[in-house]
């Protein structure tokens, strides 16, 4: 389908979320294709994976400073995703704040999972944040991307249990299978037009 959404995504490591959304819109009736991986790990997991599903993949150096990405990082992504007709960037364990030129002409079109129920626990390690804290809930949220860390308007949510026996590889396990559910869902509303933005709040359209 020649009017089928593009869509980009940025991975830093195994990439289970980059092969979630990739596997989803193989369906014939998946308004989205995933056409291009950017990675800045050239170790990255989701590199094989994309080798494997036929997805175009490019290594960009990201620069050295950890968490942050470089002004030419941004402007290579940013070029990368203008070329090849890029409609939404989803960030899929990408381990920097996004910046410049990217976030800038991507606002609004740029999504990110987090594994925790925003705006609670943001950063790194939602999941050890919310057994620390002892939440009886947890969960997963598809957001979208703003200059702020993990701040964008909410899109959806999922809840998983915190079980008195879990441990941070446990929750994140049952957080992971929710993810691999939330991110596409999230997609397809976009790709689909049913997503709006009033401020804060998301609103869908039914299908």
């Amino acid at each position: 389908m020649a009017d089928r959404l593009k869509v980009a995504v940025l991975a830093s490591g195994r990439g289970s979320n980059f092969q979630a959304l990739a596997s989803a819109c193989l369906a014939p009736d998946f308004p989205a294709d995933v056409t291009l991986l950017l990675v800045d790990d050239p170790d990255a997991g989701a590199i094989g994976i994309a080798d494997t599903l036929g997805v175009r993949s490019y290594v960009i150096d990201c620069g050295r400073s950890k968490g942050s990405m470089s002004k030419e990082s941004s402007e290579e992504i940013y070029r990368l995703c203008s070329e090849n007709g890029i409609g939404l960037v989803c960030l899929a364990g990408f381990m920097r704040i996004v910046k410049g030129r990217l976030l800038e002409e991507f606002s609004g079109r740029m999504m990110n999972i987090h594994p925790a129920l925003l705006p609670s626990f943001k950063g790194l390690d939602g999941q050890k944040q919310a057994l620390d804290y002892g939440v009886k809930v947890s969960g997963c949220t598809v957001h979208f991307v703003d200059k702020g860390i993990d701040t964008g308007p909410i899109i959806i949510q999922r809840s998983v249990p915190v079980l008195q026996e879990d441990t941070e590889e446990s929750l994140s396990a049952r957080i992971l299978a929710m993810e691999h559910e939330a991110y596409p869902e999230a997609v397809k509303a976009f790709a689909e037009g049913r997503i709006e933005i009033f401020g804060r709040r998301v609103e869908i359209h039914d299908e």
